[in-house]
């Protein structure tokens, strides 16, 4: 599990490199957007895009996991479907090749010839970025790759990633919109019962770096099976904000009843709003925020698995908002999403979607009080 997380850490920061290249360069940004249709659309956004980077960085870490744990190959999932169109009309399936040359080939395909631009993503894809200090060497987990499975975001809040404002990120504060909300996740869950067990989420757009090098990433880490609960943040920075009143983040497109609720019982200065599902969650991780309530069935396994992992290993956790409402108590082991199983009566995309809404959460105690706040609202 430690070679593991080693792994998917120095891949993260790798697709992080892969996003702030595609960023870096206008004429090549201009051609990576393609809208999706059909099955592949989320029905939320009128408009909803996928970008090469997001099929590169899916396509580079299934390739890169593959190769160095073979028995998870087939378990390792994600948003996008790997089929691109180029300006020709031609579709073209996007893969990273046992060589840098050869993967540079493909994505001239898909670039429209333009071998510059499909030469700089190819180096980006097969170059190794340094080494990752995880503080792992003592990490034990009796669990062996064959019994897990991989949800890949790769690029969540792709709608940000696309705009690209940049906004100042205060300390202490959230950012509501633009590069800070476009996260890398990659989450691991137990086949056998969906359980989010290790997740890794890479902040491509933490900070500019000061010295003009353009900008720099942040990454964060849990692993939560049994006893094992061990995260990259520091949980007793929380211990201290107790007392301060609850507060909840939320997408501003919540429903009215939903935003009315909440503002009622924390106060309007408490209920704030921002972008990306993985982003609310890591807001809620990273303590500036107490709660993510969504009550739409517009998230998926990929947007949650990774940072419900790391909730967990806080002591936290990402329920299922319909089921629990429904429940006659609180009882977050029957109704905390699992990540194994997909809805067979829905096609494409749907069929993963996290369709009873959700409730993120570091403290039980803060996710009954909500719970008791929306019982009967919805």
């Amino acid at each position: 599990m430690a070679d593991l997380l080693r792994l998917l850490l120095q891949v993260a920061e790798k697709a992080a490199n892969v996003a702030r290249v595609c960023r870096q360069e206008a004429t090549l940004f201009q051609l990576l957007v393609q809208e999706k249709t059909g099955d592949d659309k989320n029905k939320k956004f009128v408009q909803d895009f996928k970008t090469l980077a997001d099929v590169v960085i899916q396509e580079m870490i299934r390739h890169d996991v593959g190769a160095q744990f073979p028995e998870m190959l087939d378990f390792i999932q994600g948003e996008e479907s790997n089929k691109f169109e180029n300006g020709l009309g031609e579709s073209v399936t996007v893969t990273v090749c046992s060589t840098e040359e050869q993967t540079a080939a493909l994505l001239a395909t898909v670039l429209d010839g333009n071998h510059a631009a499909a030469s700089l993503l190819a180096r980006t894809i097969h170059q190794n970025p340094a080494t990752i200090d995880t503080s792992t060497d003592g990490l034990t987990v009796p669990l062996s790759p064959s019994e897990l499975g991989i949800w890949i975001d790769p690029i969540d809040a792709t709608s940000q990633y696309i705009e690209g404002r940049e906004e100042v990120l205060e300390d202490s504060h959230l950012c509501p919109s633009g590069l800070h909300c476009a996260l890398v996740l990659i989450g691991v869950y137990l086949r056998s019962t969906g359980k989010p067990v290790m997740g890794v989420i890479n902040q491509p757009f933490n900070y500019r770096d000061p010295a003009g090098r353009g900008w720099r990433g942040k990454h964060f880490w849990g692993v939560s099976c049994g006893e094992v609960n061990i995260c990259s943040l520091n949980q007793s920075k929380f211990g201290s904000e107790k007392g301060r009143g609850l507060s909840v983040v939320l997408s501003s497109s919540e429903k009215q009843v939903v935003k009315d609720t909440l503002t009622s019982l924390c106060g309007p200065e408490k209920v704030m709003f921002a972008s990306g599902a993985g982003y609310k969650i890591l807001c809620v991780i990273q303590g500036l925020a107490d709660v993510y309530v969504l009550s739409e069935g517009s998230t998926f396994k990929w947007d949650s698995c990774a940072p419900h992992a790391l909730l967990r290993a806080l002591g936290g956790g990402v329920v299922d908002l319909t089921k629990s409402l429904q429940s006659s108590s609180v009882a977050q082991d029957q109704t905390e999403l699992t990540y194994h199983q997909p809805d067979t009566e829905c096609k494409g995309a749907d069929r993963w979607a996290n369709h009873g809404g959700l409730v993120a959460y570091r403290d039980c105690s803060q996710l009954q009080t909500i719970m008791k706040a929306l019982k009967g609202k919805l």
